[in-house]
């Protein structure tokens, strides 16, 4: 018999009507001689509304306190599935990620999984049951504290589970119907793929697209989990995300991506001097504030600004992190910015074609978009503009490397 791990997301379980249908859909599956492990989101719009509560009380709200509010969201969702899945005449059980001992690090808010000891899924699964997870959530057992994986994390609860519990595939259900070159709603060219790498869909989830959590690449690229993603509201073919193989190496270009949930920080006149570099970032680290892009000016007359990015959610504590910083290190001043967006292009076969980023550089220059920051890996190209372009920087990335085919000159 075989296991597979399905995950739905928030729009899946948005509405008593849309949990039922879920729990046919997995009832299929379990009619299907399957074992399952069911993860779920929060109700649409019910971690935002969380968050907003949190923050009307303080908008430097403590970490610890956070997780405890937001953690009940994907509760509600577990108990609600379990109890459709009972009404249908189905054994089922909901559990909390603490249930099914998914351990994570003491990191409130991004949280990373240790390991999922998964003792009490075996125990039901054998007794034939059902199990409804709550995605997003796991504890932290030095104090036994909830903590939460951070936005998204449902998707990486699903693969670690598949992990962890060995199972065949893991089912990722969403709104869409799997993963596109561009988001559909932007361009409507967008073409679905059929698969793709881990390595592309890394990139890509890490660069905005929304279909999937990056930390759940991760996992399904470090354990072999073959990921398949599917529309929850149709039953239509999906997108198999597994590993790297020939023809996908034939097309340089797999997909455009932007992301808004982006904010610049600039840190002006900083001494130019061995180790200050490491003296900015060490601080930040301790505070679990990730950077992503990073920018030094040339130096004049001893002096040089340094800029890089942050989450949205980030630019709070970060720039307050920053100004201390700048106050030690004897520089000038901190500017932040949140009116910006990042825009990038993936895909395997950049590896072994010359000019990709020269030709994106030369797309935005003739639609009049300034490029502020670069990034490149051997597989894709970020480019940090005004947030205010950024659609239509998609649009016009995509007509040149996806609509126009293969080359590059």
């Amino acid at each position: 018999m075989s296991l597979v791990v399905m995950k739905f997301g928030g729009t899946s379980v948005g509405t008593i009507e849309r949990i039922k249908n879920v729990a046919k859909r997995v009832a299929k599956k379990k009619d299907e001689g399957h074992d399952v492990i069911v993860t779920v989101s929060a109700m649409a719009g019910e971690t935002d509304r969380l968050i907003n509560l949190i923050k009307e009380i303080d908008p430097k709200y403590d970490p610890r306190e956070y997780d405890m509010v937001v953690s009940t969201g994907e509760q509600v969702s577990i108990g609600l599935l379990a109890q459709a899945l009972k009404s249908m005449g189905y054994d089922a059980v909901s559990l909390t990620g603490p249930q099914i001992g998914m351990i994570t690090d003491g990191a409130h808010s991004k949280a990373r999984i240790v390991e999922i000891t998964g003792e009490r899924l075996r125990k039901e699964l054998k007794e034939g049951k059902i199990c409804v997870v709550a995605g997003f959530q796991g504890i932290y057992p030095k104090t036994g504290d909830i903590t939460t994986l951070g936005r998204g994390g449902s998707d990486t609860t699903a693969v670690a589970i598949a992990a962890a519990m060995k199972a065949n595939v893991c089912e990722i259900y969403t709104d869409v119907d799997g993963v596109y070159t561009a988001d559909p709603r932007i361009v409507k060219k967008a073409k679905k793929l059929d698969k793709i790498s881990y390595e592309e869909m890394l990139e890509l989830a890490s660069l905005g697209a929304k279909v999937l959590q990056s930390r759940s690449v991760e996992f399904g690229m470090k354990y072999n989990v073959d990921i398949l993603v599917l529309s929850s509201l149709e039953e239509k073919p999906g997108t198999l995300v597994t590993k790297e193989d020939k023809d996908m190496e034939k097309v340089i270009v797999s997909g455009v991506t932007s992301d808004k949930n982006q904010a610049k920080i600039t840190i002006t006149e900083v001494p130019d001097r061995p180790g200050i570099a490491a003296e900015i970032f060490e601080e930040l680290a301790k505070q679990n504030i990730n950077v992503d892009m990073i920018v030094q000016n040339v130096s004049t007359e001893g002096k040089t600004d340094i800029s890089f990015t942050v989450a949205q959610t980030d630019i709070l504590r970060a720039y307050d992190a920053c100004k201390e910083i700048a106050k030690n290190i004897g520089a000038s001043n901190v500017l932040s910015d949140e009116n910006i967006a990042k825009v990038s292009i993936v895909g395997v076969g950049m590896k072994s074609h010359a000019g990709v980023a020269a030709a994106m550089f030369k797309t935005l220059a003739e639609n009049n978009i300034n490029i502020q920051m670069i990034s490149t890996s051997e597989i894709k190209v970020s480019c940090v503009i005004d947030e205010k372009f950024s659609e239509l920087a998609v649009r016009v990335l995509h007509e040149r490397f996806v609509e126009e085919g293969d080359h590059v000159s």
